[in-house]
């Protein structure tokens, strides 16, 4: 025998499918309401079916001449006599042969005379239905309501043996002077039978239209769905290797079509997020080459300058000065690349500097006797508008310009160089421009020229060919400030560096913002 486990029970009535969820959701919704208007049918249909009923047996009470129920009394209260000579008998037996006509009664009709005396007379036909009967003082109550003109409408009552009657009530007799009261009862099974025979039909149309909804509701929630399968399918799609991919962004749903934009969204920043994780993988990757080619090369001199003087050269005064000073030189070399490497790590963790009311002439005016002693024989010319100040971090602004400037001497002639600094403002910023005539640089290397341990092929050249660090630091102090740098040079014509440097003090939400960059 095979057990229903109760898990599969409840999977059954409540799936997690949002198709069967709305589903049946939406049927028993549906079920509650026809259940509802059921129970409101039955109520209404019942009021109405039996008030029907007893408007027809007004509408026959009134339609029976009022003579038949006068037991003898003639509109002019005179006896009439007959043919025996009792006129009691003669006047009573006319209405009485009228009113037990054949034609005169209907099946479970039951109709009872109470005179103004509250005496009863049960004048139906013999149709084995007993009429329920009330208090003399209930009857005196009607009779009351009657004379006055008030509606009293139907009243449902149980007769002796509990069979349940509906039963209504007219005054008997002319008007003016009408003291009796008719009562016209039937039994209310046919009724009920009627009622419940409305009531099954429209259950089982409840139930036709249950099914057909469920026939035909399902493929129309499929096929409202298959958007949202689309975003399921695409969703399943989706790896780092698939982030191009995007859904329709209108389907002709709303929700839908916000889903779709919000996972459209998603897949870009996704997208954005990867791609600036591998583009910052890459660098790091170049990044640890380079400086791991950089520190290889002095410590490949000191080693090799040990393993001379570990061969004797030790012992050479002259051999073992010039192998000091190179170990010293490479040592230095060293330093400085770690250094520069310690900066480069300070500003991509903690961008935020210490600013504080600056004169940017003063500045520059302070450096002048160290940027002449580090010209030599150059010509160094400062062009300083007075009176340009701001929220700078001195010290750094100040290695940004020896950055410069040692690199515009790098590139100058020793004789016939000259390197100029000009302060200015411009558009409400600070304008520093660090111009020389030196031998330029080609249009293939501008947009790498603040790459870290980016140098051209001149450059490595040179006598003191750096790291290839001093413009990526100087580039990176400069946007801590806010600020811009920018390089314009040709080959044999000079080259000029132009830093823009706001004058208003960075706002925190923005140094925050730069951090995360």
């Amino acid at each position: 025998m095979t057990r229903i486990k109760t898990s599969d029970v409840t999977r059954f009535f409540a799936p997690r499918s949002l198709k069967y969820q709305l589903l049946y959701r939406s049927l028993l919704i549906l079920a509650a309401l026809f259940l509802l208007i059921g129970v409101l049918q039955y109520f209404i249909m019942k009021d109405f079916i039996f008030q029907n009923k007893a408007d027809a047996l007004n509408a026959q009470i009134m339609s029976m001449p009022m003579d038949w129920f006068m037991d003898g009394k003639d509109t002019n209260n005179r006896p009439e006599t007959s043919n025996q000579g009792d006129p009691a008998n003669s006047a009573e037996q006319p209405q009485r042969d009228r009113r037990d006509s054949p034609m005169f009664y209907q099946p479970g009709l039951s109709i009872v005379l109470i005179d103004s005396n509250g005496v009863t007379a049960d004048v139906s036909k013999d149709n084995n239905l007993n009429a329920p009967l009330l208090a003399a003082g209930e009857y005196e109550q009607i009779r009351n309501q009657l004379k006055a003109h008030k509606q009293i409408g139907y009243k449902i009552l149980n007769n002796a043996e509990g069979i349940e009657q509906l039963v209504v009530f007219r005054m008997a007799g002319p008007p003016g002077r009408a003291e009796g009261i008719i009562q016209v009862s039937t039994e209310t099974d046919s009724l009920k039978q009627l009622l419940m025979t409305q009531l099954a039909i429209f259950a089982g149309l409840s139930v036709l239209a249950l099914a057909a909804g469920l026939a035909l509701y399902l493929p129309l929630l499929r096929r409202t769905l298959r958007p949202l399968s689309r975003v399921v399918v695409a969703a399943q799609q989706t790896d780092a290797g698939s982030l191009t991919k995007r859904i329709p962004a209108s389907q002709g749903q709303e929700e839908i079509d916000r889903l779709s934009d919000a996972f459209n969204g998603m897949l870009e920043r996704l997208d954005h997020s990867f791609e600036a994780e591998r583009k910052t993988t890459e660098k790091m990757r170049r990044f640890v080459a380079d400086a791991s080619h950089e520190l290889r090369t002095p410590l490949t001199s000191i080693h090799g300058f040990l393993e001379v003087l570990l061969r004797g050269a030790a012992s050479n005064p002259d051999q073992l000065s010039r192998a000091l000073n190179s170990m010293f030189l490479e040592s230095n070399r060293i330093n400085k690349l770690v250094e520069d490497l310690l900066v480069l790590a300070k500003l991509d963790q903690d961008p935020q500097l210490q600013l504080a009311e600056t004169k940017l002439d003063a500045l520059l005016l302070e450096m002048e006797p160290q940027l002449q002693l580090i010209a030599g024989n150059r010509t160094v010319e400062l062009l300083l508008t007075p009176n340009v100040s701001g929220q700078f971090h001195a010290d750094k602004l100040k290695q940004v310009v020896l950055n410069l400037f040692f690199n515009a001497v790098q590139h100058t002639d020793s004789e016939t160089g000259v390197i100029s600094i000009t302060l200015a403002t411009y558009n409400n910023q600070s304008e520093i421009l660090v111009a020389d005539n030196g031998t330029g640089i080609e249009a293939m290397h501008l947009p790498h020229l603040f790459e870290r341990f980016y140098r051209n092929e001149s450059s490595r050249t040179r006598k003191k060919g750096g790291a290839g660090l001093g413009l990526a630091i100087t580039k990176s102090i400069v946007e801590a400030h806010r600020g811009t740098i920018t390089v314009d040079s040709m080959p044999g014509a000079g080259t000029t560096f132009r830093i823009l440097l706001p004058t208003t003090p960075p706002n925190p939400v923005d140094m925050q913002d730069y951090s995360q960059q």
